[in-house]
């Protein structure tokens, strides 16, 4: 009788290659070479007896039986990865309260935090979005959240420790994007000065930064809107009212990056940040700390 099932490790190098959008982002995730991800990838197709990813100019993206494979394997890997740690003792059980920023990959955050319940079924989530000033100001507060993801500039700041890397005090780095200008898909190609800006309120430190950077290159703008959060924003943005700065993954939805040479000038990088760990935190929040690390990363 032939075995009915699915390679763990093929799925996992799968939903890296299918989630990033390139085998070779997707081979750094899984920590593989370029050519044993492909090889993967083809052994997976061969058991499933048809094509899970199309592969084009602007990377790989699922088919339709792709995209319910890729349902299928994200709930396995959970399951897979809640019985380890169940058996290890890590199993998380009670509550926890996180604070996210929302510029963190607005259009895959649910499915993270899904992700990350379905692997931890006895834990109750409470989940906050403030902005990365609030997070920041609130690392010490034990009464306002347990752990903290913000987002801060690249501006020749001390690094924090990257995800993976030893235990310490310090920020752990899980993400980095490039910070681009963004409008509405059908904006013209070269905007007519003054810029039409989209803001959020002053709070935000990446839109004072914005202004601050536009104004020491003498570029002229109006405030065209304001938006209360980068969701607001990016409907402001996808409504034609003007142009904004935004994270990569935060593009998307009918925002695109701006072309290169409308005048504007270059944005830093953004990096994320889970906060460290505070003195005496239970274990409960330090091991979701951990738990956290390999989903947010």
């Amino acid at each position: 009788m032939s075995q009915r099932g699915f390679d763990l490790a093929q799925l996992r190098t799968f939903v890296a290659v299918a989630e990033s959008g390139g085998v070779s982002t997707g081979a750094e995730r899984v920590f593989l070479s370029q050519s044993s991800v492909s090889e993967q990838l083809k052994k997976l197709e061969e058991r499933a007896g048809q094509p899970l990813l199309v592969r084009g100019r602007q990377g790989v993206n699922p088919t339709p039986a792709g995209e319910r494979l890729l349902e299928h394997a994200r709930r396995i890997i959970a399951m897979s990865e809640a019985a380890f740690d169940d058996l290890q003792g890590r199993s998380l059980d009670g509550e926890l309260r996180i604070a996210i920023t929302d510029y963190y990959r607005p259009h895959d955050i649910a499915r993270i935090l899904k992700t990350f319940s379905e692997q931890h079924p006895r834990l109750k989530l409470h989940v906050t979005v403030l902005p990365s000033a609030v997070i920041d100001s609130g690392a010490d507060d034990h009464a306002s959240f347990d752990i903290g993801l913000s987002a801060r500039l690249v501006i020749g700041q001390p690094r924090a420790r990257s995800a993976g890397a030893g235990s310490g005090t310090a920020s752990i780095v899980v993400r980095r994007e490039k910070l681009l200008w963004a409008s509405c898909a059908d904006a013209p190609t070269r905007p007519a000065a003054p810029y039409q800006l989209v803001l959020l309120p002053t709070t935000c430190q990446l839109q004072r930064f914005v202004v601050k950077l536009l104004d020491e290159h003498k570029v002229a703008y109006v405030v065209s809107h304001s938006a209360s959060g980068v969701a607001g924003l990016q409907l402001a943005l996808k409504a034609g009212l003007g142009i904004s700065c935004l994270n990569e993954s935060s593009l998307g939805g009918g925002v695109v990056a701006c072309a290169a040479n409308i005048g504007l000038p270059p944005l830093p990088a953004i990096e994320f940040h889970l906060l460290p760990g505070r003195p005496g935190e239970s274990e409960l929040v330090s091991n979701a700390r951990d738990a956290l690390v390999r989903l947010f990363a």
